[in-house]
Parts: C-alpha cells; structure tokens; sequence
C-alpha cells in the first residue's frame, strides 16, 4: 500500500471541496503502478427506455465524495489493502455503439494489459459486453460472471438491431466470453414479456436467484447457500436496478419488488470469490433520481466491489510467478 493512492482527508479538505475523482483518489495515467484503475464510461446509445446514465460517472464522482475505506463487516480497509487510482473517463463516441464498444474494448484491454483490476461506471449495460471481450482477451478463457439485475439481459434483437443493453448477457455467452454454468445472476423479477424470456438460462444452465428465492427464506440461508468462485477469474457487473426503484429511482429500466440496498449490501459482503478481476456499476441515470440516493447506493456497491477485490489480492500473492 503506497501513501500516493490514498484518497484526501475529510480532516484536511472537507468533501465538498477539490476537484471530483472517485473517492476523492488520485486521478492518473494507467500506465502507473497502482492495482485497481476506477473509470467512467459515458455512454448510453443501447437504452431502450430512459436514457441519462452518461451522466452517472460525473455524479458517482461528486457523491463518492462521502465514500470512506474502513469496512466494518470485513474489519478492513480496502485503501490499506490496495492501490487503488480514477484513470478518467473511457473515451466514447455517442452516436455509434459500434465504435463505442471498440473504443471500450479497447480502453479496458490496454488497462488489463498492465495487470490491473478494472472498476466501471457506466453507463447503459451494453458496456459490459466489450468490457469482457477485452477481459477474455486477456486471461485467455471464458470468465465466471456473478451479475446483479432486475432483468435477465439475454433478449434477442430489438427493433432489428442485436446489441442492446437488455442483451449483453446473450451476447457474452454466445462469444464464449463467459462460461454459463458459472454465471450467477442475482435479483431477477418481473413482469415479462413471455415465458420466453426465461428459456435462454434455463437451456444454458445459469443459475438465477430472483427477488422471490431470497425473501422466501431467511436472508442467512440465501447467503450461505451462494456458490463458490474459486481460481476462474471473476467479473461482477451491477445494474442499480436490481435495487427496488425505492432505493434506487434513478435507472433506465425500472422495476417494483426489488432488493433493498442492505440485502444487496449483504449479498456482495457475503460473496466467495478468489478471483474478481474486473467489476461495472450500470444504469444509474442522475436526471431521475431524487436526492443522489441512486448514486449513493452506486457508491455503495463500488466501496463492496472494492472489498472483494482486496480479497482476491491475496489470491495474486499465492499464485504470483517467482
């Protein structure tokens, strides 16, 4: 842990001052020695609904202003733990999704290069797609994927046009991005639009907890209960609105009957993944939320993710080559 990756004291500078990074980080190239690199990726060009959530990573930064390190579930700091660093934002180009996705691929692969793990803030959910390639890329085999939603976000095209942010999760198994018996999708409710929407994670093995299975039990059992991810590296991608739209307003794609942010809280701490490489926090769309609440539980979920990540650190000190 360097003294050059810690974010700047609430004591020295209250947090409403200095300049917007996330958690008030140092704001430097990749290309540095530091283990986690914190982006943004504006874009939105594949919502089908509301669309703002290029706007999330400018909030995210502003409201993570209040984030601090110190874990009380974990008795950790992750800053102590990690290096962690906000790169800036992704380039992006907004009228093309094409050429949007090849500059995030792109972008994330030159991150990944490095050794670095990747936090995203997107963002419609499309991001996830070229994110992953880049990942794929580089550790040469499919990714466990533990992925947070309301929706499954495996529908087929869409007014004739395939890559959408309701169709990432289609697309990454159909690519060999990610390997479908070890994709865990976490959150799931309706309505649908058929039973239809169900058949492509049954026919492909996922395994999907929705809204339902968690609060049909005690919510320890459901934790207890979460597979293991162990040695495959890991990707976590967020959609806020796997939250209840009480908790989470702001998102393109609401939808009623969702987690609260303290079962979502508890899910993420309670997770066993040795290897997360890379996370997302996406569809946080600031023009609707009410008073920054969706963007303090995006907060919430990177501070989680990043917590995970300190754990999997251990796993780069016991598989480091000599």
């Amino acid at each position: 842990m360097s003294q050059t990756f810690q974010p700047r004291s609430g004591r020295l500078n209250p947090r409403f001052s200095l300049a917007n990074s996330f958690f008030r980080l140092p704001i430097v190239d990749m290309a540095d020695a530091f283990d986690v690199a914190v982006f943004g990726v504006p874009f939105d060009g594949a919502a089908s609904y509301r669309v703002g959530s290029r706007f999330a990573p400018m909030a995210v930064r502003t409201v993570s202003a209040l984030g601090r390190g110190y874990n009380m579930a974990r008795e950790a700091n992750v800053f102590d733990v990690l290096d962690v660093a906000d790169v800036g934002d992704c380039p992006v180009t907004p009228p093309s999704l094409e050429r949007s996705h090849a500059q995030i691929e792109e972008y994330v692969g030159a991150i990944a290069a490095t050794g670095k793990r990747t936090l995203a803030v997107g963002g419609d959910h499309s991001i996830t797609l070229p994110i992953l390639r880049a990942l794929k890329t580089r550790y040469g085999a499919p990714l466990a994927l533990v992925h947070f939603d309301a929706h499954y976000d495996t529908y087929p095209a869409a007014w004739g046009v395939e890559h959408h942010h309701g169709a990432f999760l289609r697309h990454c198994v159909e690519e060999g991005l990610v390997e479908p018996t070890e994709v865990l999708q976490i959150g799931i409710r309706g309505p649908l639009a058929s039973a239809d929407d169900q058949s492509f994670t049954r026919e492909h093995g996922i395994r999907v907890l929705t809204v339902d299975d968690i609060r049909d039990r005690p919510l320890k059992e459901t934790l207890r209960d979460l597979p293991a991810f162990k040695g495959r590296p890991t990707y976590l991608t967020y959609d806020i609105d796997c939250l209840d739209p009480a908790f989470a307003p702001g998102t393109g794609t609401p939808v009623p009957g969702g987690l609260t942010t303290y079962e979502a809280q508890r899910i993420l701490r309670a997770l066993d993944i040795e290897n997360l490489v890379g996370a997302d926090i996406v569809e946080v769309c600031p023009p609707y939320d009410v008073s920054e609440i969706t963007t303090l539980a995006a907060v919430d979920a990177m501070f989680e993710a990043l917590g995970l990540m300190a754990r999997s650190a251990a796993f780069d000190s016991a598989h480091r080559k000599p």
